[in-house]
């Protein structure tokens, strides 16, 4: 993939003004922070465990995922994100990385210096309200992983899943929810789902099966969103307005 000609100043406005409303002069001082835009191949490693981080980064295009590993080697996924994600706001005052965020697809990373993203904040508070609302709304999506996880039926598990990819495609201005290509593999829904990924597939051919979706291997329909939001628990409330 070559380097996007998206402005990632244009980009990032739109997505913070979206949190919090952004005035003329906020939207200066944000221009005036030095950026830098390359592109990035699937899987690569974008923050590792244990890293010592001194940019911000943003997501321009492509899909990634954060994920822990247990001393086993079992890798747990415990988010998806697609274009416009902040990818390690946390970086800003914890600048150890206690986890690692990797690229799904080929994909456009825009970082921003720590420093200088910090001192933005400091001297423009609507823009450290929107940075901080982002966080909390992730904080909020990280909590509905733990019930999907922990409570719910592997079925069940994987429809919140794909419902909670779609609305969230939507609310970025990347699609109707009803239809869109699933950039996550079988393995990657299963690690992010805690299960197998012959799990997985069993409840994706499930869902096939009852009419809720429509499968062509990576493309996604969702036949009846109302019936595929019962099937999968899902209330988009906890997304607060970022679906």
């Amino acid at each position: 993939m070559t380097v996007t000609t998206i402005d990632p100043f244009d980009f990032l406005i739109r997505k913070l003004d979206r949190l919090h409303p952004l005035n003329a002069a906020d939207h200066l001082a944000i221009r005036t922070l030095r950026v830098r835009v390359r592109s990035a191949h699937p899987l690569e490693s974008l923050v590792r465990h244990g890293d010592i981080v001194r940019e911000c980064a943003f997501l321009l295009e492509g899909f990634a995922f954060r994920h822990k590993v247990a001393a086993n080697g079992g890798r747990q996924i415990v988010s998806f994100h697609i274009p416009g994600d902040v990818l390690d706001g946390q970086h800003m005052l914890l600048s150890r990385a206690d986890h690692n965020v990797q690229t799904i697809t080929d994909a456009v990373i825009a970082s921003i210096p720590v420093a200088s993203l910090r001192k933005l904040t400091e001297e423009r508070p609507a823009v450290a309200a929107a940075l901080w609302k982002d966080s909390l709304i992730e904080a909020s999506i990280f909590r509905e992983w733990v019930l999907n996880v922990g409570r719910r039926d592997a079925k069940t598990r994987v429809a919140h899943m794909l419902c909670e990819f779609a609305a969230r495609r939507e609310a970025a201005g990347l699609g109707s929810p009803e239809r869109f290509d699933l950039p996550m593999s079988q393995e990657l829904i299963a690690d992010a789902t805690g299960l197998t990924a012959i799990h997985v597939n069993r409840m994706l051919r499930a869902l096939s099966e009852e009419g809720v979706i429509e499968r062509d291997r990576r493309d996604v329909r969702i036949a009846d969103w109302p019936r595929m939001q019962r099937a999968a628990e899902f209330d988009p409330d906890y997304l607060h307005g970022a679906a």
